[in-house]
Formats: structure tokens, sequence, C-alpha cells
């Protein structure tokens, strides 16, 4: 599964919209609709953030671990 697709998911699994997000983690909503339709991914430090945010590995973002 890509990135873009497992934030999508963790993102609707905490009922958050894309705007909420992104002023969690401190990016444009528009960052987070790119992202998640995988015109580009995110540098390291939003994979660092997201995986705290959602509590999951950064493996797990980058599909490298599934837990």
């Amino acid at each position: 599964m890509e990135i873009g697709t497992k934030i999508k998911e963790l993102r609707m699994e905490k009922g958050l919209s894309q705007k909420a997000l992104a002023e969690k983690i401190g990016v444009s909503q528009k960052a987070i609709d790119f992202w998640e339709r995988q015109i580009n991914e995110p540098k390291a430090s939003y994979i660092v953030a997201l995986s705290q945010f959602f509590d999951v590995s950064c493996d797990y973002l980058l599909g490298r671990d599934e837990t």
C-alpha cells in the first residue's frame, strides 16, 4: 500500500479533514491532498510528524512494516 493511501486511511480513522490534519502537523491542506493522491510524497520530517501523530512507525507509513 502506498504512503498516500495509508495517510488517508489513518486520517479517516481519526475522523479528521485534510485541513485539520494539516494544522496538526504544520503543513498546508494542499500538501495533504497531494500526498493522498500520490502526486508527491512527504519529506522525512513530515513522515516523522505523521508517525508521531498517528502513533505508527515510519516503517509502517513507508510500507516496510505492517504494524
